[in-house]
């Protein structure tokens, strides 16, 4: 049985539509490697395996019945960051360490609407603050490709679990490159849609104007099957916009004559020669096999990093000032209500969260607000428009996803602007609210290396459609990492 975790979850699903296997037989496969291997990687904060149970039972009537869809019977673990009603949704941080939220986010219902059968909630960095998922209140968790090394972050819970083969997809959240990122560290697809296709109510709110939930995937296929179930307009998130998608695009788009642009700036010496070089042998397998590759330049991206970094943490010192222990999360006992609300958010926040607030706090604040947040809004207005300029040109624009593969557990933890810096390649398709994607376009020292496509707003099918056939040009085989193999 255990082989079923390895499974696609397209496989899977041709298998439970054959009856050569049960959505019942399918989850007890994905709990015991859960059971043998997440002691070890801790991708999980919660498992919840009668949940799971109860929704396997569902998904197989439904199954017999004829009446299955795409997702039905899957195995889907969630970023602990999108509320579950009944099931604690954590953000990995004290001050949320026993919610039990009284509703489910919009794609949680519409994965159970599917009856897909979700699995558990995983780690994350502290309210989806960080890049190592070394932030979490609660444990590290580690790359299923060498346990010494992170996942990346935030959403590392979610990518290890994946490339673990713990389940074959699962849900996470980017505002700066939170799915790409730990997608490119742990060797599969993570795909951030447009700003507006997916929506957000449900999601703990980090930075409202960054943040996009998305799929974490082995291939380009099972990421689209995820993305499809998810996406489309909800009255609930005035954000979410109806546009034009075609799934027969999304399916395959011919490589030839496809204009590809890769931007200077993200080939700099800001990313190591081992990554640069192995996306570099990516392209010439593209360009063999009849795409346009041509060099651009864009100098804005080298200012990406700094104007994320104003503008996330303003809006997350807003976003998180709902944390006071008044309504609901951690409360600390206290002479004084203004006591009280001091002492919960000094306990029940981490370093990293706390100083995303005060910078987030002092950018906003009377006398700097024109100097920090209003200058970062112009140039993200910039870095939209010169970017936008390229699409002119170009179908697609190629990159890194990450300048560096997965870094040793504490490399990195004592030096802020070098963990900032990991998402150097991510952060633009963000602040210009542009669709990205990561696949995995090889190796270097034996650990994955990530490639990114991006694509203009709403042409999220050309960009699934367009990494499905670099995928089957690179012929990397989606297996799962080695602590798969060797247990």
């Amino acid at each position: 049985m255990a082989d079923l975790t390895q499974l696609s979850a397209a496989e899977m699903r041709r298998r439970l539509d054959a009856g050569e296997v049960t959505a019942e037989e399918l989850l007890e496969a994905h709990l015991e490697r859960i059971r043998e291997l997440d002691p070890i990687l801790q991708a999980f904060v919660t498992v919840d395996e009668a949940g799971a149970r109860e929704g396997a039972k569902r998904a197989q009537e439904r199954i017999e019945a004829g009446e299955a869809c795409p997702l039905t019977g899957i195995p889907v673990a969630l970023k602990d960051n999108l509320a579950t009603k009944g099931i604690r949704t954590t953000c990995s941080s004290k001050i949320l360490e026993n919610w039990v939220p009284p509703y489910s986010a919009t794609v949680v219902q519409r994965l159970e609407m599917q009856d897909a059968v979700l699995v558990g909630k995983t780690n994350l960095d502290e309210f989806a603050m960080g890049t190592s998922t070394e932030f979490s209140a609660f444990f590290p968790t580690r790359n299923p490709w060498d346990t010494e090394r992170v996942p990346g972050g935030s959403s590392g819970g979610s990518a290890a679990a994946v490339a673990a083969a713990l389940v074959p997809l699962a849900l996470g959240s980017d505002t700066g490159g939170s799915i790409r990122q730990p997608a490119a560290l742990c060797g599969i697809v993570g795909f951030k849609p447009t700003y507006g296709r997916v929506s957000r109510y449900g999601l703990v709110a980090f930075s409202s104007s960054l943040d996009q939930i998305g799929p974490f995937a082995r291939t380009v296929e099972d990421a689209t099957l995820l993305f499809e179930a998810i996406f489309g307009h909800d009255p609930k998130d005035a954000t979410t916009v109806e546009e034009p998608y075609d799934p027969a695009r999304a399916r395959g788009v011919d490589i030839q004559g496809l204009r590809i642009g890769c931007p200077a700036e993200m080939f700099s010496d800001q990313v190591d020669e081992v990554v640069r070089d192995t996306v570099l042998a990516a392209r010439a397998k593209l360009e063999a096999a009849g795409a346009i590759v041509e060099d651009f330049s864009a100098p804005i991206i080298e200012h990406g990093v700094s104007t994320y970094y104003i503008i996330a943490p303003a809006e997350a010192s807003s976003n998180l000032a709902r944390y006071d222990g008044v309504r609901y999360g951690l409360r600390v006992p206290a002479d004084s209500p203004n006591e009280m609300m001091k002492q919960t958010r000094a306990q029940g926040f981490g370093k990293e969260v706390k100083e995303r607030i005060l910078i987030g706090t002092y950018v906003l604040s009377s006398g700097y607000y024109d100097a920090f947040y209003a200058t970062a809004h112009r140039a993200r207005t910039l870095m939209r428009q010169e970017l936008r300029k390229a699409f002119e040109k170009y179908d697609l624009i190629l990159s890194p996803t990450s300048p560096t593969v997965a870094f040793r557990l504490g490399e990195k933890s004592s030096d802020p602007i070098a963990l900032k810096l990991a998402d150097f390649c991510t952060i633009p398709a963000n602040v210009a609210n542009f669709p990205a994607i990561s696949l995995n376009c090889g190796f270097a020292d034996g650990l994955p290396v990530g490639l990114q496509l991006m694509a203009d707003s709403y042409r999220d099918d050309l960009l699934l459609g367009a990494a499905r056939t670099v995928e089957s040009i690179l012929a990397i085989e989606p297996k799962a990492a080695p602590i798969a193999a060797h247990g």
